[in-house]
């Protein structure tokens, strides 16, 4: 007689981050972010869906944004800028950013 596999249940570790706009890989905060360039200042807003609204004071020219984007959440999460990956979305208001192991997290994570 042939045994039958046991389906894998889901677990809320599998399902972790697909309804929300972060999630972890060890200590790496992957996070989902929905740019607004030459807003009247940078500031994290609220989550949109899956991902998290960014404004940023800098014009959206050949990804000068993006960069400063990166500088001011380099700040916000206590890190340097380097430790902070764009994965994909420099030249697009759409991006995925990987910041590697952030000493602090702003209000909208916890």
């Amino acid at each position: 007689m042939k045994r039958q596999r046991a389906k894998k249940q889901a677990t809320e570790e599998d399902t972790e981050g697909r309804d929300s706009f972060f999630w972890w890989e060890d200590d790496v905060l992957v996070v989902n972010i929905l740019g607004k360039p030459a807003a009247s200042r940078d500031a994290i807003g609220k989550p949109k869906g899956r991902q998290l609204q960014v404004s940023v004071t800098e014009a959206p020219r050949f990804g000068r944004a993006t960069d400063h984007m990166v500088r001011f959440l380099a700040g916000e999460f206590g890190v340097a800028p380097h430790a902070i990956t764009v994965v994909f979305g420099r030249f697009n208001v759409n991006k995925q950013l990987r910041i590697k192991a952030p000493a602090k997290l702003p209000g909208v994570f916890r």
